[in-house]
């Protein structure tokens, strides 16, 4: 029973004490004056009176009754009922109020027009106070509230004969029951009666019909937001005008959290002065009125629900997580139809006339039935992963957090996890986790009804039935009763509010109301309490929970087989069957990912444990060990699957025997895992232990009290620790009060016993074997985290320490063991504290506990000592032997073996992955460092791949990064650090180094690697140390005899450069003039540069002239030996004669001006340059180039005679400068102007040097190219602006910049047809960047144009292959969560879009050439892009370059000689340590691969030979790419000692050399599909769809390591065929070729290269010198041009026919190679795609096509794909004859003979040649009895065949195969 109210309380208006325009509330009387005992006054009622504040009104407002909630300082609720009425002010009230009320009469005078005027009008400037009636209860009857203060109003404003002090003492005496379901009538005396209902269970929320209106002004998907955020502990503001809807959707919230409660700050109604209190950082649910919006906007956490408005506004910082799915669709749905019940009915053809819908009430009840349901489907089986930690004196619950969420597979639910958490939660476990409790409607639903509810989901009507069963309840519990008499309470009439009342509230006789409360006190003390017993009961538990949604786990689902393979390995271990265990050892591993089979494992392992013990064998113990690991490493901290929990007493269970007296248990193998240092994990360990134990204990107990009858035994046995405790607590009240004490000593020793337990489990498992070892402490964060979370200065520092410790690798072992005792002495206590704590232990008991610890710590700390002396003395495991790797002639190992895992980098194939084969990595082996290589050879851990060697290097010069990482030890499954090394050649060694493996010999082998890497000069790297290396024996005396060497040669030429550099220096500083035209005498030097070498040529060879030293005679003829010299004798360029007239009428010369590398350190000694421009100009034209790269010639077109010249980019000064001015410079203007006129001069010099425009007469420009091809008005070059009609436009430059393609004729990005280029074209084009020449404008009387073009620069080159190189080796596995996709990645990159760049301005200056115009490419310093365009052009234009000798004069000339800087962009040494590697050349070969797979017949080389450029141009084997210029190359003497006479066995200085070398022996280089046309210009295509990933990026062979080296690359010999057979049966010649693994192509060579070997070996048995392969090869082809010839098909046919025209080359035929030779697969496409092919190109396509096929004819003579009789006509004036009819597929041929059984053909019908096959018709002499549709017609090129089949079904059949034979070609 309770008080219906405690206090009554009557506030009024009061002026504010500092005078401001507001008032404030004062408290006139309150009943009664003294507070209760049980219950004092509340403090701030007058706030919450008037929320918005008090304030007079200018007129008088009806009466407002609202509900304010206060909470206490014990959680207790009390209800504020306030009835509002206004009174006239009193005078002081006024006057204090004086300016306020002046305001308000203004507006009231606004207002005022538009309303009623009251019933007895008020004094003009009269106004009105508010005054407040409160009822004070800790009840919450809103309606009784509302009635009795209603009724106090009543007999005021009435006058009512009733005295109002004995209606406020009836009122405050009303008692009434608490709950139970029982109806109580009262009466205040003034003739009023009212029935008030008690709900049936307390524990119920009432709610009337608050939620039914929250979700109206709200709808589903807030209020479920508002939920979810009260659940998770977020802050939830709600805003409205009505102050009763605020308290109302505050209650309604609170009613769908049941059964949680809410328990942090609950302020339905906030007055205005406290809205500070919305800044806490404590979670609320608070109502505001709606009229301070304002003041809530700047709070960034809070989520804002307007009930007005309907809106929720969630800020952006703050994550709802929502619900679960499938509850969380479920919900909404179900929600929906109690909502709007006709939604379902809506799309109804015939809807029923009326639907039933609910009453709000009903409704009301019906939405809280939906949230019990998801409450009772989240909540299913918590009562199973409740922990009993004590029942007597009193329960103390814990709840297993990590299980539940396990179990129901939650883990990841960020929801769950939260409410989990919670405060709620907490309140939720200590209310209703008592098992022996009066139980209510939850407790019943989450027992018994979870299966229906499993079962009802698929059926919405039977879960609507269940929510309105449910509801029925719900509705029952807050109205017990019906049918309730009607209330009678008086109210006031209407309008009484505006008469006026006779007087104001009158005060009321204290005495009196006091006398009245006393009276009913005294009679209640007489009166025996009337309380209800509860009726309590065991609390059912309900079944065992189950997962939410059963997941798949994928990739890990555990079948019963793999847990199969699970029990039989573990039995396999115990029976000593261990080279069983092993083989299944790999499928336990994978099965292990899933919980399952882990559960499963632990089963297995407990029923080898005998007596708490199993000792076993050194390999059954390591065995066992790694198991336990793998199961451990997917535990989380929390140990979700109780995989930890299950293993922890096995841990302390195997052992192995090291010595007598000594033993090695598990847990000092499994410690390294994070599970162990997590309090929670130990926390949740304890209690499950204590819960055993306390079961145990009652049990037995039990069993001594009543000892049962046998049978009933079992049932004892099932009964769980909540049951017991449930009896327990039942029989409590009745026991003895020492039996009591008794009891509750035992429990404590049990939780004492555990406690000691675990302290000295907890030691096992956090002191490491070795505890000098502070690894252990800095991978288990958990402890480090604990020591700084706490309080205490000394742990704190204590963790930095050991951190420190680690960190500098000190030597004070000491410190650290103490340390790491210290860490785990403080972290056992910590945990020894909270639960002795919490489980109630006595604190003298705690005491020693503390003082046990540190004795239990070190005792451990002694026995370890001793384990790990013995561990060490263990005989190892046979590890493998260390596999040694081959090494090259004059390559040392600078490390030797360190034994490590090699860990999969990502690439599928080596884990065994898409490719197919097996799992190669991860390895287990050695890593090796020599001068050359790092190297890694080993075997795959999985033994089920067999012996195979597993060798992955590259060389040290090619690693890019190396990076420290972590990663899983694949044995025993422990985190380890390790190395990854990244390549630039496509490998990365990821690897973990074994135990054994010391940190110093790590950083050594660091250290080692960063030397060889980046030496300190360039004379460090290999291919140079090896040279000095091997040439010991000879004298120095012997090489100075031999006249001046090359090297005196190569020294006396440097110093000679050094010496004119000087003297340009000086003449630099000497002469300054204003102007270069007053410099008359020029320096001796200068003289000699004019003179031309042309002059002074011999027919054979160039010899130096007269005029030179001797010194620069022998550097001259030095040059001349060099490539380029040998070209441009090639192209006509340099010419070679001694005639002077002729020489003079050459237009251009070599030009030895920069012989002492004075001009342009990069550029070559001897340079082509127009014959008119003299030496000395060349140097101040060269100033406007950047790094003076001036223009210079490097190749000439034969067919017309237009040149390629390259430069560097342009000075701000130069070109641009000129361009820029308008006038011509007078001859008073700087020496920047007269170099600018150099420049212009050379420029015209170059320009009348071609032939063709030596008059100037021609005005051509590329306008055409608007007209051809683009309708738009062009941009190329904003540069003719007048007198041109825009240039090249299509924006040329943007075109090549890769935005926006100049449509060309053709698909493909391939060039438009020469023909789209006009007659009218400029003389010479210059290919400049587009920021460097911004803002150009020409002259327009040049001859020349300019071409802007947007390039990339060297960086993003280096940015992309860095993208590329993680592309193509990812280094993580590809099963880690969500990888990007190879393509996604390649894509980003952005590498084949510079490809693509590339290739198309190649294009368009190839194009530009072609057709008769010259080119100047100007890019960038000139070094790079430059190069690789013009190498481009080159090799596209001129089909010299594309043969194995071409190529290289290509690199020579243009890579090498022109100063591409090799040493600069590889980084080669310690000073380019940090710009890092950028791929250039490798750019340039991968474009050169591009253009090889789209031709595959027009290059002498093979793609191998590329692949073997790009892996030897950064290995640092050869010499040939080293440094940046000839001029660094002469400086070291490297240039010129090559042609030496050194002839020995010693390695190759040279790339080429090699090459050679190579190519005599094999055909490794070649490509025998080599068939060029003559002269014919290459027109790649260029779009990215149509480039494809070089496979030098992404494949490798593990067998051998990459197949470069070829010495190395050679396999060990096959045995002899006599040993391979021992007399049995004979053996298969089959062997598997694993992809990743073998190199194919060295596994299965093609067809020619085996030939060509078989030749060779036939050779040899014969006792006949070997013929070369290429002598071989090259009569073969002969033998087949001589073949051809009488074919009589016009065109001699080759072995490949070369007659096809460009696109169908490319098309048709693809090569696969390798490194040896090539293997020759033909597909054929008819790819009709080419427009400008024309009929007799297409003839002669077809032609050729089909003679491929001859040349490979299959076993058998014929190849008959369909074969029958037809009646053919003859031909003009011939009959019709039945022949027999051949269809060949393989040849492609219609062959005919005479009858079947004819061997001798008769005709041959080339299907390539046809045309169409068509429907015929019978002319004269046709056979007559056939049908006329049995007749068809074969037309080809040359005539039409006619055809009768002998019926039309098989006339059908005869057209069908041919046309399917032309389909498939």
């Amino acid at each position: 029973m309770a008080r219906l109210a405690d206090y009554f309380v009557l506030v009024a208006f009061g002026p504010h004490p500092r005078g401001s325009g507001e008032g404030q509330g004062q408290i006139l009387q309150r009943f009664p004056e003294k507070d209760w005992e049980d219950n004092p006054f509340p403090q701030g009622i007058e706030l919450f009176c008037q929320p918005s504040g008090w304030q007079l009104c200018p007129e008088r407002n009806p009466p407002t009754f609202f509900v304010a909630v206060l909470t206490d300082i014990n959680s207790e609720r009390h209800y504020c009922a306030c009835l509002t009425f206004w009174e006239p002010a009193e005078p002081t009230q006024e006057a204090a109020c004086a300016e306020d009320a002046a305001v308000r009469e203004e507006e009231a005078d606004e207002r005022g027009s538009g309303q009623l005027s009251p019933a007895v009008p008020s004094p003009p400037g009269q106004l009105f106070a508010p005054k407040t009636l409160v009822l004070v209860s800790r009840l919450d009857h809103v309606e009784v509230f509302r009635n009795s203060l209603g009724l106090i109003y009543t007999i005021h404003v009435e006058g009512l004969n009733v005295d109002l002090e004995s209606v406020v003492g009836n009122l405050l005496t009303c008692i009434i029951p608490l709950a139970g379901g029982s109806q109580r009538t009262i009466s205040l005396g003034a003739g009023d009666r009212q029935v008030i209902q008690t709900p049936l269970t307390d524990s119920l929320p009432v709610s009337r019909c608050s939620v039914a209106l929250l979700f109206r002004q709200l709808g589903i998907t807030n209020v479920l937001s508002l939920f979810c955020a009260a659940l998770t502990e977020h802050k939830v503001l709600f805003l409205s005008r009505s102050y009763q809807r605020l308290s109302d959707a505050c209650r309604g919230l609170l009613a769908l959290l049941f059964p949680l409660r809410y328990s942090f700050t609950y302020v339905p109604i906030l007055p205005a002065q406290l809205l500070e209190v919305l800044s806490t950082p404590t979670p609320f649910i608070i109502g505001v009125n709606a009229a301070f919006q304002a003041e809530t906007q700047e709070l960034l956490d809070v989520i804002v629900a307007d009930l007005d408005g309907g809106t929720v506004t969630v800020p952006e910082c703050v994550h709802i997580p929502p619900l679960p799915e499938p509850l969380q669709s479920q919900t909404h749905s179900v929600l929906s139809m109690v909502l709007d019940p006709e939604l379902e009915l809506a799309d109804l053809a015939f809807p029923p006339a009326t639907t039933s819908t609910s009453s709000l009430k009903m409704q009301d009840k019906e939405l809280r039935a939906v949230f019990l349901r998801l409450f009772a489907q989240l909540l299913q089986g918590y009562r199973w992963c409740l922990h009993m930690v004590r029942i007597h004196p009193e329960p103390v619950i814990r709840f297993h957090k990590a299980a539940f969420l396990g179990q129901r597979g939650l883990v990841e639910d960020d929801f769950l996890m939260k409410m989990l958490e919670g405060m709620a939660f907490a309140g939720f476990v200590s209310e209703r986790g008592v098992p022996y409790r009066p139980t209510d409607l939850f407790d019943e639903l989450v027992a018994h009804e979870v299966a229906r509810m499993r079962a009802d989901e698929s059926h919405p009507q039977r879960v609507l039935r269940h929510v309105k069963e449910l509801a029925e309840q719900l509705y029952k519990n807050e109205n017990p009763y019906p049918a309730v008499a009607m209330h009678k309470v008086q109210k006031p009439g209407e309008a009484s509010h505006l008469r006026r009342a006779p007087r104001p509230f009158p005060r009321l006789d204290e005495g009196m109301v006091q006398w009245i409360v006393d009276q009913a006190t005294a009679r209640m003390q007489g009166a025996p309490p009337a309380v209800k017993a509860e009726r309590r009961t065991t609390v059912p538990s309900g079944p065992p929970m189950t997962a939410i949604l059963e997941r798949s786990s994928g990739l890990h689902g555990n079948s019963a087989r793999r847990l199969e393979v699970v029990r039989n390995c573990i039995s396999y271990v115990f029976e000593g069957k261990m080279f069983e265990a092993k083989k299944l050892l790999p499928a336990v591993l994978r099965a292990l990912k899933g919980p399952a089979a882990r559960r499963c494992l632990t089963q297995e392992l407990h029923l080898h444990v005998q007596q708490n013990r199993a000792v076993l064998d050194h390999q059954q113990f390591d065995f066992v060990v790694r198991l336990m690991n793998c199961c451990l490493q997917d535990c989380t901290s929390l140990d979700e699957h109780s995989i930890a929990a299950a293993l922890l007493p096995l841990v302390t269970a195997f052992c192995q025997k090291l010595s007598p007296g000594v033993t090695q248990f598990a847990y000092s193998c499994v410690q390294e895992h994070v599970v162990w240092s997590t309090p929670q994990f130990w926390e949740a360990m304890f209690y499950g232990d204590v819960q055993t134990h306390l079961r145990a204990l009652y049990l037995e107990h039990a069993e001594d009290q009543d000892p049962r009858q046998v049978g009933e035994a079992p049932t004892q046995e099932e009964r769980s620790a909540l049951d017991v405790a449930s009896e327990q607590r039942r029989l409590w009240p009745t026991l003895s009060r020492e039996k009591q004490q008794e009891l509750v000593q035992k429990e404590e020793s049990t939780v004492f016993c555990q406690a000691i337990h675990y302290a000295n489990r907890m030691s096992y498992l956090l002191l490491p074997l070795d505890s000098s070892k502070s690894r252990l402490l800095r991978e288990r964060a958990g402890l480090g985290d604990l020591e700084s979370a706490s309080n205490s200065l000394v742990t704190s520092s204590m963790a930095g320490s050991v951190a420190e410790s680690y960190d500098t690798e000190s030597g004070f072992e000491d410190a650290d063991t103490c340390d790491v005792a210290g860490a785990v002495v403080r972290f056992i206590n910590r945990f020894v504290d909270k639960v002795c704590t919490e489980s109630g232990v006595t604190s003298d008991h705690l005491k020693g506990l503390h003082v046990m610890v540190p004795d239990v710590v070190q005792m451990h700390i002694e026995t370890l000592e001793a384990v790990r002396r013995e561990s060490g003395r263990l005989p190892p495991i046979q590890k493998p032997k260390l596999l040694r790797p081959r090494l090259l002639p004059g390559e040392k190992c600078m490390l030797d073996g360190l034994r490590v895992f090699l860990l999969p980098d990502g690439r599928e194939e080596g884990s065994g992955g898409s490719g197919g084969g097996p799992a190669l990595l991860p390895a287990e082996g050695a890593v090796f460092l020599t001068t050359y290589r790092v190297i890694f050879t080993g075997m795959p851990i999985d033994p089920l791949v067999g012996e195979q060697v597993v060798v992955r290097s590259f060389p040290v010069a090619a690693l890019t990064k190396e990076k420290r990482v972590s990663a899983q030890n694949p044995v025993d499954q422990l985190l380890q650090d390790g190395l990854q090394l990244r390549s630039c050649t496509f490998q990365l060694l990821k690897m973990i180094f074994e135990d054994e493996v010391g940190s110093d010999s790590v950083e050594l082998f660091r250290k080692q690697l960063h030397k060889l890497r980046y030496p300190p000069d360039i004379s460090g790297t290999f291919a140079l140390t090896l040279g000095s290396a091997h040439t010991p024996g000879r004298s120095p005396q012997a090489s100075r005899d031999k006249g001046p060497s090359l090297r005196t040669l190569s020294w006396n030429l440097v110093k000679n450069a050094k010496k004119t550099m000087g003297r340009q220096h000086i003449t630099r500083k000497k002469y300054n003039p204003p102007s270069w035209e007053h410099r008359g005498q020029q320096p001796p030097e200068d003289q000699e540069d004019e003179i031309s070498v042309s002059e002074e040529l011999e027919p054979s060879t160039l010899t130096p002239s007269s005029a030179l030293k001797p010194s620069d005679r022998l550097t001259m003829s030095s040059l001349v030996e060099r490539a380029c010299c040998k070209d441009y004798q090639r192209l006509g360029l340099g010419t070679l004669s001694s005639s002077l007239s002729r020489a003079k009428s050459e237009p251009f010369r070599v030009s030895p001006v920069n012989r002492m590398y004075a001009i342009c350190r990069s550029y070559p000694g001897l340079l082509i340059v127009p014959q008119s421009v003299q030496d000395n100009a060349l140097q101040r034209v060269s100033r406007c180039y950047r790094q003076n790269r001036f223009p210079v010639v490097c190749w000439r077109s034969g067919r017309s005679k237009a040149v390629l010249l390259r430069s560097g980019g342009l000075h701000g000064k130069g070109v641009v400068g000129l361009f820029k001015a308008q006038n011509a410079p007078s001859p008073g203007q700087s020496q920047v102007d007269s170099s600018s006129l150099e420049q212009e001069k050379y420029l015209q010099a170059v320009v009348n040097s071609m032939p063709r425009y030596a008059d100037a007469s021609g005005r051509n420009t590329l306008s055409g190219f608007s007209s051809a091809h683009m309708g738009s008005h062009g941009k190329w070059g904003s540069v003719r602006v007048s007198g041109r009609s825009g240039g090249l436009s299509g924006d040329v430059g943007s075109r090549l910049a890769g935005r926006d393609v100049l449509s060309p004729p053709q698909a493909n990005g391939a060039p438009p047809d020469p023909g789209f280029l006009r007659p009218q074209r400029a003389a010479l084009y210059i290919i400049g960047d587009k920021a460097q020449l911004k803002g150009v404008r020409p002259d327009p009387l040049q001859q020349w144009e300019l071409v802007p073009i947007e390039v990339f620069e060297a960086r993003q080159v280096k940015t992309s292959f860095k993208k590329l190189l993680k592309a193509c080796v990812p280094g993580f596995p590809a099963w880690e969560p969500s990888p990007p996709t190879f393509l996604s990645s390649l894509e980003d990159s952005e590498w084949l879009t510079q490809i693509h760049k590339l290739l198309q301005v190649s294009a368009l200056v190839v194009e530009l050439l072609d057709s008769g115009s010259s080119v100047l490419v100007s890019l960038e310093d000139g070094w790079d892009i430059t190069t690789q365009v013009v190498s481009l052009v080159q090799l596209l234009s001129d089909p010299f370059y594309r043969t194995l000798e071409g190529f290289r004069l290509l690199v020579e000339k243009e890579w090498l000689s022109f100063g591409h800087r090799f040493s600069h962009r590889g980084a080669h040494t310690l000073a380019g340590q940090g710009s890092g590697f950028t791929p250039v050349f490798l750019q340039f070969l991968d474009c050169v691969h591009q253009v090889h797979l789209q031709f595959p017949m027009e290059f002498e080389f093979s793609p191998f030979y590329l692949k073997f450029l790009g892996y030897h141009h950064v290995s640092h084997r050869f010499r040939t790419f080293l440094l940046d210029s000839d001029y660094e190359r002469i400086e070291l003497g490297l240039l010129y000692e090559e042609k030496g006479e050194r002839r020995g066995p010693q390695a190759c200085r040279s790339v080429w050399e090699y090459v050679d070398r190579l190519s005599k022996k094999s055909p490794v280089f070649y490509n025998y599909m080599y068939a060029p046309e003559d002269a014919e210009v290459l027109r790649p295509y260029s779009n990215v769809s149509n480039l494809k990933v070089w496979d030098f990026y992404t494949e490798e062979t593990l067998a051998q390591g990459p197949p470069y080296d070829w010495e190395l690359a050679q396999g060990p010999p096959e045995p002899p065929e006599e040993e391979q057979s021992d007399g049995g049966a004979p053996q298969s010649r089959r062997r598997v070729v694993w992809p990743c693994y073998d190199s194919r192509p060295r596994a299965q060579p093609d067809a020619i290269s085996r030939l060509l070997e078989e030749l060779q070996r036939l050779e040899t048995e014969l006792g006949r010198p070997p013929e070369r392969w290429k002598d071989a090869w090259d009569r073969v082809k002969a033998a087949q041009r001589l073949e051809g010839r009488p074919d009589g098909r016009g065109t001699p046919s080759s072995l490949l026919v070369s007659s096809v025209p460009h696109h169908r080359r490319s098309l048709g035929v693809y090569l696969q190679e390798g490194p040896v030779g090539s293997t020759l697969s033909l597909s054929l496409d008819s790819d009709q795609s080419g427009g400008s092919t024309t009929s007799g190109s297409r003839q002669a396509a077809r032609r050729s096509t089909s003679t491929l096929y001859s040349q490979f004819q299959t076993a058998e003579s014929e190849n008959r794909s369909y074969e029958g009789t037809l009646y053919k006509k003859g031909a003009f004036m011939k009959p019709w004859k039945a022949r027999w009819f051949v269809l060949d597929k393989t040849k492609h041929q219609l062959r005919y003979y005479d009858h079947r059984a004819d061997t001798l053909c008769k005709g041959v019908i080339d299907l390539a040649e046809v045309e169409a096959v068509a429907p015929g018709t019978p002319t004269m002499g046709a056979p007559k009895t056939v049908d006329e549709k049995a007749f068809f017609d074969v037309k080809t090129m040359r005539r039409v065949y006619n055809f009768c089949a002998q019926d039309v079904p098989s006339a059908q059949q005869w057209v069908d195969q041919i046309q399917g034979c032309l389909s498939d070609a």
